[in-house]
């Protein structure tokens, strides 16, 4: 399998740095903007080869896309980071000529390939890449949700006092500090449902710190995180490269289902070697269901803003 890596700053390098670990790709292309950048970063990355036990090819080149060509999957991480105290539909301006551009390149040089955007506001930069290039909906992801719900786990493990892999839990709706519906009612440990464990208080806390979990390392950082958004995007890629069937919440353009329509937005999905192989509809309280359908209402606000 051959994955592009749009964008070699810290995510994008993440993700080629995870995905060449866990060994499933034959070769990697990072691309970027900035002239020698991708290409350091690809020497840097090859240079742990032998230390961490890869075989993947991982290349690095500057802004020629026909280098790109034949990807099986390509991950778009290009645009402007989130600086402290800035929201993520606040970078819509820039990132979405790169996200359109891009999306379009990659598409001239390999027809078949299956975009994974990362870039922010992710849900909106999702179905800009949708509109844009006018492939197959299943051919189009958004990362988000395995992300917020990467973050969701650690915050209840954090809680229960247990290790992560103890937990399961998953957050749908909308990539952003306001839209994020973290499903504590469905969240378990081994099976049995965290609110055996937790309080009602402390259940609600845990749902707050996820919503904010982003904000919470930008303010600490500087910047955005990378570590957990390449980790996310990287085992995205591994389950289409294995076809898995794993399923992931991630942004799907949908068409009905939840009673949603003409909007890409964070629900849960099968992933396999065609990308979104199926869009699973979870039953959800009537709460849940009132917080997805006011998170569309965000997103869609700011869909309107690329009019």
């Amino acid at each position: 399998m051959k994955v592009t890596v749009v964008g070699a700053g810290a995510v994008g390098a993440s993700c080629a740095e995870y995905i060449a670990i866990k060994n499933f790709a034959s070769e990697v292309t990072l691309i970027d903007i900035k002239e020698g950048f991708a290409e350091g970063k690809a020497m840097d990355l090859m240079q742990c080869a032998s230390l961490n036990g890869f075989d993947t090819k991982i290349t690095g080149v500057t802004n020629d896309y026909s280098k790109t060509a034949g990807s099986d999957v390509a991950v778009i991480t290009s645009g402007i980071p989130r600086k402290p105290g800035m929201t993520r539909e606040e970078l819509i301006g820039i990132n979405a000529g790169i996200v359109k551009a891009v999306s379009t390149s990659l598409i001239e040089h390999s027809p078949n390939v299956i975009i994974i955007v990362v870039s922010n506001p992710m849900d909106t930069m999702a179905y800009l890449a949708h509109k844009a290039t006018g492939l197959p909906k299943n051919r189009i992801i958004g990362m988000g949700g395995a992300l917020d719900s990467a973050r969701f786990k650690f915050r209840l493990a954090e809680a229960l006092g247990c290790p992560a892999s103890d937990v399961d839990g998953m957050v749908i709706g909308g990539h952003s500090d306001t839209g994020m519906v973290p499903l504590i009612g469905k969240a378990a440990r081994n099976s049995v449902k965290v609110s055996e464990y937790l309080s009602e208080e402390r259940m609600q806390q845990v749902v707050e710190d996820t919503k904010v979990g982003g904000a919470t390392l930008t303010k600490l950082l500087g910047t955005s995180a990378w570590y957990a958004p390449g980790a996310a995007v990287s085992s995205m890629v591994q389950a289409i490269a294995l076809d898995s069937k794993k399923m992931f919440p991630c942004s799907a353009l949908l068409e009905g289902e939840y009673g949603l329509t003409d909007i890409s937005i964070g629900v849960p999905c099968i992933i396999g070697k065609n990308g979104i192989e199926k869009i699973v509809e979870i039953k959800l309280s009537d709460a849940e269901i009132a917080k997805i359908k006011e998170s569309a209402v965000g997103v869609k606000a700011t869909n309107a803003l690329l009019d």
